[in-house]
């Protein structure tokens, strides 16, 4: 009788764990999709349609190939470009906020209304030609696959990090500020580790230097003995 309690609470605690768990996942994948959706709808205008804005969010999101389409004018054909993120995956957040910093580069450059070829220089490198020439694009993911933080990226591309995070709390979720800052701690700690260690290579050596003997003083040279007085010669 005990042991069929026992099996039927562990059973219990087994079937409320599953139960539990299958919650936070629906949830979890309710909330991305949530996001994703919040994100297309934010960045259509900036993409050129809804089609482009949903593969850049799902694309930088899943690392996945980024195919965007830009549509023919009277004066010009429709062309189209691809490219693979160099970040891999991106949170909903992250990619909010690379979208956020590659809009408003485009923007400081004059170009409102950038071509699938403009977005994918400004997100992964390249050159765009703009009313002020053509200019070569490092790459907002390209920067952030070097470890940078958004405060490090958004310095490198001459923006200010504050007006770029407030457009992208309008847009969609944003990063907490661990993944805000990314490689800047371990990069600080790195200069932090540094400066110890010239702390201790200068301290070591003014040890080193106060242990030495000081130079052992010269002993006084002995005075010369006086020469004895030499007798007197005796007379003839």
């Amino acid at each position: 009788m005990g042991l069929g309690v026992t099996s039927a609470a562990a059973w219990a605690d087994t079937t409320s764990a599953t139960t539990t768990t299958a919650t936070t996942a629906t949830s979890t994948s309710a909330k991305g999709t949530q996001d994703s959706t919040r994100l297309t709808g934010s960045y259509t205008t900036f993409a050129g349609s809804t089609a482009n804005a949903q593969a850049l969010v799902t694309g930088l999101h899943s690392g996945s190939t980024v195919v965007l389409t830009t549509p023919a004018t009277a004066t010009t054909p429709a062309s189209q470009v691809s490219f693979t993120p160099t970040t891999h995956q991106l949170g909903y957040g992250n990619v909010n906020i690379a979208l956020s910093l590659a809009q408003a580069e485009l923007k400081a450059a004059g170009i409102t209304q950038p071509t699938a070829a403009q977005i994918a220089a400004a997100l992964n490198g390249g050159a765009i030609a703009g009313p002020s020439g053509t200019k070569e694009l490092t790459g907002v993911l390209t920067l952030r696959s070097e470890d940078k933080g958004w405060g490090q990226v958004s310095k490198t591309l001459g923006l200010k990090l504050g007006d770029v995070l407030a457009d992208a709390k309008t847009h969609g979720p944003v990063p907490d500020k661990a993944d805000m800052a990314h490689g800047e701690k371990s990069e600080m700690a790195d200069k932090n580790d540094k400066a110890d260690k010239s702390d201790k290579d200068d301290h070591a050596d003014k040890v080193a230097k106060a242990d030495r003997p000081d130079k052992a003083e010269h002993p006084d040279k002995p005075e010369k003995p006086e020469r004895p007085d030499k007798p007197e010669r005796g007379g003839r």
